[in-house]
């Protein structure tokens, strides 16, 4: 999809690694202008240098107030505008249910939920009239998992927040979809997979027969925020290998 989406400038939140640094190249790859998003500036800086000019980095932690203004205030004045924003921060903190503490419940939900309500609601000003939000759930957004009790809670709040924002924002021109990968290899749950029998099991469970890698995701992302997908509004796409057809 190359050039597709030239001329438009995005923002990607958790761009320093895994899903959000695939979706950041691919979107600069299909012509937009990309701020990447994280909180490490030297892995920033990294995933940032392949798209050159295209691509500014910027360094907040998320869930800091002052956050959303940066984030806005930094494409705006580099880019002139903003058209694309991509949710992929996220933190994911398995624990039995009698295990977990309010702490970890606050630190997903306020990193997984409150901060990409904050960043929309600061970007939907310059985003009426062709703008799009794409929200980066997950399969634990559809069915649940065992000591996954707060992450499917985050992920089932950012389901309902797409669809509820997909209505209020679609007659401003807003578009507002989720993208919702299965078991993907991230630095997120590598220290999972790095067990053989976990490995094995997601495989058993996954009727396409192999856990997903973030080359899976990214190209539906870039499908999401283009015009192509102009008439999709409130869906959570599944990109999962089947996980959830069963």
């Amino acid at each position: 999809m190359s050039g597709t989406l030239a001329g438009k400038t995005a923002v990607v939140t958790g761009a320093s690694s895994g899903i959000g640094a695939a979706i950041a190249h691919a979107l600069g790859g299909s012509g937009a202008d990309v701020v990447l998003v994280g909180r490490d500036r030297g892995r920033l800086d990294d995933c940032r240098r392949p798209l050159g000019g295209s691509a500014v980095a910027v360094a907040v932690d998320l869930t800091d107030d002052a956050a959303p203004r940066q984030i806005v205030d930094t494409a705006l004045e580099r880019f002139g505008s903003l058209d694309v924003i991509v949710h992929s921060a996220g933190i994911f903190e398995p624990r039995p249910f009698v295990e977990s503490s309010l702490e970890s419940f606050d630190r997903q939900m306020d990193l997984n939920v409150r901060a990409p309500f904050a960043l929309t609601q600061a970007a939907v000003p310059h985003l009426r009239g062709g703008g799009v939000v794409i929200f980066i759930s997950s399969i634990a957004g559809h069915a649940a998992f065992p000591n996954s009790a707060a992450y499917c809670a985050t992920k089932g709040a950012v389901e309902l927040m797409t669809r509820a924002l997909a209505v209020e924002l679609a007659p401003e021109g807003i578009r507002v979809n989720a993208l919702a990968p299965g078991n993907i290899r991230t630095p997120m749950n590598e220290h999972l997979l790095e067990s053989a029998e976990y490995e094995a099991s997601m495989v058993e469970r996954t009727p396409f027969g192999r856990v997903g890698v973030v080359e899976d995701i990214a190209p539906v992302a870039v499908f999401m925020a283009s015009d192509a997908a102009r008439y999709v509004h409130g869906t959570s796409w599944l990109v999962d290998g089947g996980w959830a057809a069963q």
